[in-house]
């Protein structure tokens, strides 16, 4: 290319010169809308022309002849929301429509998280290729299921040698079908008997691909500053860039020490650690009731009465599932001890034993947070928005998390501009796991995008009322399909699996 003509060149995209749009293939125009394009820039006035899966122009950008326009009506046009940590994996195959993720923004889930992997990364990606969804989805390989597969039930315990082999080549599969990275669920059984040093060793194969290391950490409540302190140790000797799932403070011993918290990020960043985090905006977390047990001595009851006392309050514990007895989800502790005859801790660790059988499944949604640490949080630089959530999850996250942000952070409290919050809701968290071509609007970028109206753009999802789906959200397109359209599904499936860009 001639001297400056690259300069020359960027500088028709923006003002309307076409990027492959001379391929007379069918073109949709998005006209008068206010762009915020993911970076952090002020919203501008622009149109926006797809074709085929692409953006291709942005900016002044005139109608031709015979293709489709659509007028935003000056409303706030955004790239698609990425869910860095989601689990609305779990039910997409039956949910296609994915409306729990897209009627709040989201077109890209990244799943593997907190260890969980059902299937090799390999046939999930063949199977949405068959079945594919609303949503695109990318994956990390989770720890997991592959300890589970290199150790069966004898995994409490740390692993030999040949274990952490077998786990490494694994993940060297997982890798080479595409996967992002390495992630683990610190808390959960198995990963909660790993040794720090199996967990480098997994991490450094990932990282032998260019990929991530994504963490539920080991404790985000008695133990966490020696969890975080690993996380930072991971990122040091692995050489992986790190993320923390799910950013929080779980435990009243340390609220308001957010910023204690953030040093020590900042920290291992100065150093030259690539530590990054992803966030959802609730004072309480959903879980499995052993959680709360992380010495797994669910028959004591010293550690139920700390658990009762430092972690969440017998009110503050909801059951959101619960096999034994499904007649108690909606119930707190406090209520069933209550109804049973029995004080919170005797409730709690009964609770426990009668689910310790074949199949039996524990849910329950804690109150531990405070929302002056999660604004902070929230705020810092390197933190980019998540749901955690799940497409019928009792938790409101699932249908909520973003659209919340937009209500509350940026339109109630003002922590954040429209323009800051959606930058950590698309090339922030793009960035963070590794994505490229989403999470900005530009010409060749994916045409995944969100017509919004920030006036009214709210969540409406509450421990009460879950389902209940997100408002303001008025036109979605994934890959440069309409998947919701004025808060209704349209029925079509455009969503694409995403892999490692070097695969």
């Amino acid at each position: 290319m001639r001297p400056f003509a690259h300069i020359a060149f960027l500088a028709m995209l923006w003002s309307g010169i076409a990027f492959g749009a001379d391929s007379g293939a069918a073109t949709t125009l998005i006209v008068n809308a206010s762009i915020v394009d993911g970076t952090g820039a002020a919203a501008r006035a622009g149109a926006v022309r797809i074709e085929g899966d692409r953006m291709v122009e942005v900016g002044a950008v005139e109608p031709k002849e015979g293709e489709r326009v659509i007028d935003a009506g000056g409303l706030t046009l955004a790239p698609g929301f990425i869910d860095t940590h989601s689990h609305h994996d779990r039910e997409m195959f039956e949910e296609r429509s994915a409306l729990a993720a897209v009627s709040q923004g989201i077109t890209t889930i990244v799943v593997g998280q907190d260890g969980e992997m059902p299937k090799p990364i390999g046939n999930l990606f063949e199977r949405l290729m068959q079945t594919p969804t609303a949503v695109n989805v990318a994956s990390y390989v989770g720890h997991r299921d592959i300890r589970r597969a290199a150790m069966g039930d004898d995994f409490r315990r740390h692993a030999t040698p040949a274990e952490i082999a077998t786990m490494r080549k694994s993940v060297r599969e997982g890798m080479e079908a595409g996967a992002l990275g390495f992630a683990t669920g610190l808390e959960y059984d198995p990963g909660i008997y790993s040794s720090t040093e199996e967990l480098i060793e997994l991490a450094k194969e990932s990282a032998s691909f260019g990929g991530r290391y994504i963490s539920h950490i080991r404790s985000e409540d008695r133990y966490f500053w020696a969890a975080l302190d690993e996380i930072v140790r991971i990122g040091r000797e692995a050489h992986i860039p790190v993320q923390v799932s799910h950013m929080k403070l779980g435990m009243k011993d340390w609220w308001g020490q957010s910023r204690r918290f953030l040093d020590v990020l900042d920290r291992a960043r100065a150093e030259g650690i690539d530590i990054t985090g992803d966030i959802y905006p609730y004072e309480y977390w959903s879980a499995g009731l052993t959680v709360l047990f992380p010495e797994r001595d669910f028959t004591n009851r010293k550690s139920a009465e700390f658990a009762l006392e430092h972690v969440s309050p017998p009110e503050g514990l909801v059951l959101a599932k619960y096999s034994p007895e499904p007649a108690l989800v909606g119930m707190s502790i406090a209520e069933i001890a209550k109804l049973k005859g029995m004080d919170p801790a005797a409730t709690l660790m009964d609770l426990i034993a009668r689910a310790q059988v074949p199949g039996g499944e524990t849910s329950v949604i804690g109150t531990s947070m405070r929302s002056d640490d999660i604004a902070a949080l929230i705020a810092w630089p390197h933190a980019n928005i998540c749901s955690d959530g799940a497409m019928t999850s009792r938790h409101p996250r699932g249908r909520g998390a973003f659209t919340k942000i937009l209500r509350v952070y940026v339109r109630k409290q003002k922590l954040l501009s429209l323009e800051e919050a959606i930058r950590k809701m698309t090339s922030l968290s793009a960035a963070h796991v590794g994505i490229v071509n989403r999470g900005i609007i530009q010409p060749g970028a994916y045409a995944d995008l969100v017509l919004l109206d920030p006036v009214r753009v709210a969540d409406r999802s509450t421990t009460a009322d879950p389902l209940a789906l997100s408002v303001g959200i008025e036109k979605v397109w994934v890959n440069g399909v309409v998947v919701l359209d004025e808060g209704k599904a349209t029925g079509v499936f455009p969503g694409k699996s995403i892999r490692r860009p070097s695969t």
